[in-house]
């Protein structure tokens, strides 16, 4: 059977529905990679940040930055990433990224709803196109001769390509829109129970955020502590620390009615003279 040739016969309406069959089959494959490697990674990423958050939410927040390549992985390292939040902060940003996060989960989704409604409704106009072009210059008296009967229902069958063509397209898309529909429906509710254990954990047992700054502070001072160490030279005799440069002595104001004396002038031969 050549595909090209049964194509041609279709008509007119063929073309747009090619294009949203290529444009749903794009959406199809492109959103089944995504749900792939994320059901597949989802589950291990909850439940190694929630059992870092009982022993230290500093491994929990890593843990979570880790995976943020996953829609799990930004939703719970958002108010893990807070400096100091209170409970009432904690929950609302986990409810804002759980919504960012789940919008971008129905990418896609708009355009197989268009080609649910436009393929049946483009499949019913080539078919109607067909019939029109087939019955135009058909008479009631030619009927009863075989051959234009037979030309008449063959013209009707070629009609009604573009309708099965529509439904074809109009089918695959909704089974996909529902399957994917429904995988959003099963993230609303791991996001919820995730998101409800973490927040439990925090009213629980908050981070120690002195402890946290005294242990920063701790860090930075012995790295400040580290860069300022004086470099130790071989031959002690060449070894030179700022406490050993000699600086210039500061000139000494003068008094009123008193000669001024500088620095150099006390050191100089004619002074000792003096």
């Amino acid at each position: 059977m050549n595909i090209l040739a049964e194509f041609q016969k279709g008509g007119i309406a063929m073309y747009p529905l090619a294009v949203l069959w290529f444009l749903a089959i794009s959406v199809i494959l492109e959103r089944l990679w995504f749900w792939l490697r994320l059901l597949n990674q989802e589950n291990q990423i909850v439940t190694r940040v929630l059992e870092a958050a009982r022993e230290d939410w500093t491994l929990a927040r890593d843990i979570a930055q880790r995976a943020i390549d996953q829609p799990i992985g930004r939703f719970l390292f958002a108010p893990l990433n807070l400096p100091r939040a209170d409970a009432e902060t904690f929950r609302l940003a986990l409810e804002s990224s759980a919504d960012h996060e789940l919008s971008g989960m129905r990418r896609g989704d708009k355009l197989l709803e268009a080609a649910i409604a436009l393929a049946p409704l483009l499949g019913l106009f080539g078919t109607v196109a067909g019939l029109i072009q087939t019955l135009k210059g058909i008479n009631i008296g030619e009927f009863s001769d075989p051959a234009k009967l037979q030309k008449v229902t063959e013209g009707i069958g070629i009609s009604l390509y573009s309708t099965a063509a529509g439904m074809t397209v109009a089918i695959v898309s909704l089974a996909f829109y529902r399957l994917f529909q429904a995988f959003i429906f099963n993230q609303v509710r791991i996001f919820s129970r995730a998101g409800n254990d973490l927040e439990l954990l925090y009213r629980q047992s908050p981070p120690d955020y002195e402890r946290l700054r005294l242990s920063a502070e701790a860090q930075i001072t012995e790295g400040y502590s580290a860069a300022n160490t004086p470099t130790t030279i071989s031959n002690p005799s060449e070894t030179t620390t700022q406490d050993s440069f000699n600086y210039p002595r500061r000139r000494k104001k003068a008094q009123f009615g008193e000669p001024y004396e500088s620095s150099s002038d006390t050191n100089s031969p004619d002074s000792e003279n003096s």
